[in-house]
């Protein structure tokens, strides 16, 4: 977590946290969900507004958590601002070398391999679980046919509870503009 991030925590610590405003997709993509989208439904059919500046998905990506719920978030200066997850947490990149990186950049270590109903595939690291970007899969394979991974099946709908995340923390709150508030401009 950045240090100005943490002085804000200090200085501001009851600001209400926000819910539905940031999606993370099955690629790896930031979306701003203003009350328009959000009132669209929910992140999967309405995403919004694609975020493009590097420096402010750089940010995000820098203070990207989870709390003791498994609900992830963007802590924005002293707001935690929670992400609606597409399908999971993290989107995998490969490598040619077949090595794996985070959407955020990070390098790590798949410890299991897993395949849904749907053909979706999933790597398990020290992060946690995280979707094999679609561009990716072809490499994917590979790895699996020179045995480096052995895909297990598994229902999408058990991951959740089998790995410890909340794909919408929204989805418990009230509608937007009952309580909620709209993200804090980025400190």
């Amino acid at each position: 977590m950045d240090d100005i991030v943490k002085q804000a925590l200090a200085k501001w610590p009851n600001v209400p946290h926000c819910y539905g405003w940031l999606g993370l997709d099955a690629r790896g993509n930031w979306f701003m969900r203003d009350d328009r989208t959000q009132a669209m439904g929910p992140f999967a059919e309405a995403k919004g507004s694609q975020l493009r500046h590097d420096k402010l998905i750089d940010f995000i990506q820098r203070n990207y958590e989870h709390d003791e719920r498994g609900q992830w978030f963007f802590q924005n200066g002293p707001q935690r601002v929670y992400v609606e997850l597409e399908v999971a947490p993290w989107v995998w990149r490969i490598a040619d070398d077949h090595s794996v990186s985070a959407h955020d950049g990070r390098a790590v270590e798949p410890s299991a391999c897993l395949l849904d109903e749907d053909g979706k595939l999933y790597l398990v690291t020290g992060l946690g679980l995280g979707l094999v970007h679609t561009q990716d899969v072809g490499l994917a394979a590979d790895a699996i046919e020179q045995g480096r991974w052995v895909p297990e099946e598994v229902r999408a709908a058990d991951l959740p509870a089998r790995f410890g995340y909340v794909p919408s923390p929204a989805a418990g709150q009230p509608p937007p503009g009952h309580g909620q508030s709209a993200p804090a401009p980025a400190r």
